[in-house]
């Protein structure tokens, strides 16, 4: 009997439908496993390859923080560096009285909002468990995982943001999406370039990250997937073809979940950080982005986004044995779009999953994801 293959996990999941298509890597090391099944669209029209390019949502994440970090390493920011200083719209907060309460009872925030309070996600702006708490709503506004062009561009993007209320005091709780947002502005106002440009220059070169950006050319585009969302009836619906948000420069390069990208290309920047930075970061601050900061308090509470996880800079990091494949250390996170990526330091792990089908939430997690992961972590 032959043993289970990559290919062997992911195809049930695209044969029974409604995923199109994924391609699945898994390197164990210099030991490297890729598959790609099933096509670019539903219709059928291009068979998915190991070069295809998803949009790959919050897998941006880890890349921005890496990008903040670079600043740090330069001395050109530090941790504790209130980001007023280069945002100076954020730069003093309102914060709700109450989270429940009503949007316009606030108090003034009790301390400047930090570099690291971006990292760890706890600047006080964010998403919460419960989406519906009116200091939530308004947020809304300024996130289109589906339609970066609809976004308005950096500078009235954060003069929006100041106007609405922080939901906790700045380091009090985690909060989901925006931090990597807001760290995104802030890259590109130290740096004195755009997002796009600094990532390209100071990672995506660098490490020969040839397929990823904010934007996919026509050159390029016969390797692009097509976006769907699961219907109420098992299906799925298109939210997005190959020549459609991706296909010219987004007027606001979301830090947050903006870039295209490759199962190759994203595995190449886990490389970086499993090598300790290389010519990119310094090994202290691979550290920092890979270690936990979380307490236990604020761990429980974002529990439907990280499910048992804390949080590093950019992505969750494993800290206790709640499935096969949570070891602990293991650092990466998941895409709204239907991706994933981590990587594990004490066995130099990595897994990369890139699907077309969105999630429907936070949680559950979808079965082909459970199963990609639990193939990876024990070889069924």
């Amino acid at each position: 009997m032959s043993e289970t293959t990559v290919r062997d996990v992911l195809l049930p999941h695209v044969t029974k439908g409604p995923v199109p298509g994924a391609v699945g890597l898994v390197a164990h090391g210099d030991r490297v496993e890729v598959a790609a099944v099933g096509y670019t669209d539903t219709e059928g029209t291009t068979p998915l390859a190991r070069d295809s390019i998803f949009r790959i949502a919050s897998l941006t994440k880890p890349i921005t923080a890496a990008a903040v970090m670079i600043l740090v390493d330069e001395g050109r920011i530090a941790l504790d560096s209130p980001i007023g200083h280069w945002l100076p719209e954020l730069a003093a907060p309102d914060v709700v009285r109450d989270p429940a309460g009503p949007i316009d009872d606030v108090v003034p925030a009790l301390r400047p909002i930090t570099v690291e309070d971006l990292l760890t996600s706890r600047a006080g702006w964010g998403y919460p468990s419960d989406f519906s708490l009116p200091a939530v709503r308004p947020l809304f506004a300024l996130m289109d995982p589906h339609g970066p062009q609809r976004l308005p561009e950096p500078d009235t993007w954060l003069a929006a943001l100041g106007r609405i209320p922080l939901l906790h005091q700045p380091g009090e709780a985690w909060l989901y999406n925006t931090c990597s947002d807001i760290q995104g502005a802030l890259v590109s106002r130290v740096a004195g370039r755009s997002l796009p440009d600094f990532f390209a220059e100071r990672i995506f070169e660098p490490l020969g990250m040839r397929d990823t950006a904010f934007e996919v050319p026509a050159a390029k585009r016969s390797r692009f997937t097509s976006s769907y969302v699961p219907t109420a009836d098992g299906g799925a619906e298109r939210v997005d073809t190959v020549d459609g948000q991706w296909s010219g420069p987004p007027a606001f390069p979301s830090g947050a979940g903006g870039l295209a990208s490759t199962v190759d290309d994203w595995w190449t920047f886990a490389r970086m950080l499993l090598g300790g930075g290389g010519s990119v970061l310094s090994a202290e601050s691979v550290r920092l982005m890979t270690t936990d900061h979380l307490t236990a308090a604020q761990r429980a509470a974002s529990e439907v986004f990280t499910v048992g996880s804390g949080w590093g800079f950019g992505g969750s990091v494993d800290v206790e044995r709640r499935d096969p494949w949570n070891v602990p250390g293991r650092y990466g996170w998941i895409g709204g779009t239907g991706t994933a990526a981590h990587l594990t330091p004490s066995t130099g792990t990595v897994t990369v999953l890139m699907t077309q089908l969105s999630l429907t939430g936070p949680s559950p997690l979808p079965p082909v994801m459970r199963d990609f992961w639990a193939y990876a972590a024990t070889g069924r």
